[in-house]
């Protein structure tokens, strides 16, 4: 595969390596921007591994709670001007609401939205507003209490990043502290037992090839990469982070001091993990003044 300057460019935007390491890891790794990536954290030669903060799609995240059951909502639309626009988020509720009944995507959108489906109610919205608009995803979560947590919303009950959290015991008040964690944070799991082994033991190979790098013996090796990996589910998973409201307790300790047990969580971000192809403005007008 042909290794471009654009390529080159992305891998450096997102690690922070040299040029010509950036370059090596890619040609290494046969253009693969994932592997290019854990290639250089394995030299050492990362500085960060944001391999999906480069995201560009609008619209809108809503979440919806009827007693013990919550549901998250992702529409996208085209700009955020859309996203903005109070026609558009009408609906959005609307779809969140009507997603309550149903449990995947496909069903949504043959769901009843006042005499037409979800389906045909964003056909009839893409021709009045003139964007692409779709509905991603969605997701549900039920628990003894469930608690919502909207950052950056753009009315009640939507807005770019939604939190559904569900507790047993405690109140409320603990219950949106931990959903404000999860939109501040990110856990990639709840607990080790909920991990994807696939990305532990990815992870784990990753450090075994730095300490490695390093060339002590391998015992002390197995004794680095233990502790490494303690640190790394202790990031990656909910209960074990250090909680966001009190750093000296665990996001576990700080629940259970109020009384209360986290059994699960959901957390959606508009546009997670798309990538949109961007061409540069010289590029965009020539192609333009060709047409």
């Amino acid at each position: 595969m042909a290794i471009t300057a654009a390529m080159v460019k992305e891998l450096r935007d997102s690690t922070g390596a040299g040029m010509m390491d950036a370059k090596k890891a890619l040609t290494e790794t046969g253009g693969n921007m994932d592997e290019a990536v854990d290639w250089l954290r394995t030299k050492g030669l990362a500085k960060a591994a944001k391999k999906s903060g480069r995201t560009a799609a609008e619209g809108l995240v809503a979440v919806h709670v009827d007693g013990g059951n919550g549901v998250a909502v992702e529409v996208n639309s085209e700009t955020d001007f859309v996203a903005k626009n109070a026609e558009f988020q009408e609906m959005v509720g609307k779809i969140a609401s009507a997603a309550k009944n149903v449990d995947n995507v496909e069903a949504l959108l043959a769901a009843d939205l006042g005499g037409k489906s979800v389906a045909d109610t964003l056909t009839d919205k893409i021709a009045t507003i003139g964007e692409n608009m779709s509905v991603r995803r969605m997701a549900k979560l039920s628990g003894d209490t469930v608690v919502s947590y909207v950052h950056n919303a753009a009315t009640n009950g939507m807005g770019k990043i939604g939190v559904l959290v569900a507790l047993t015991g405690g109140d409320e008040a603990i219950g949106k502290q931990v959903a404000m964690h999860i939109a501040a944070v990110n856990p990639t799991a709840l607990s080790e037992a909920d991990m994807d082994p696939a990305v532990v033991e990815k992870e784990k190979q990753v450090q075994m090839d730095i300490a490695r790098e390093s060339g002590k013996p391998e015992q002390v090796i197995e004794k680095m990469i233990e502790g490494r990996m303690k640190k790394f589910v202790a990031e990656s998973t909910l209960l074990n982070q250090q909680f966001v409201v009190n750093p000296d307790l665990t996001v576990e300790a700080a629940a259970k001091e109020a009384g209360a047990t986290i059994t699960g969580f959901i957390r959606l971000e508009v546009g997670e993990g798309i990538v949109v192809e961007k061409e540069d403005f010289a590029a965009e007008v020539a192609k333009a003044a060709q047409g």
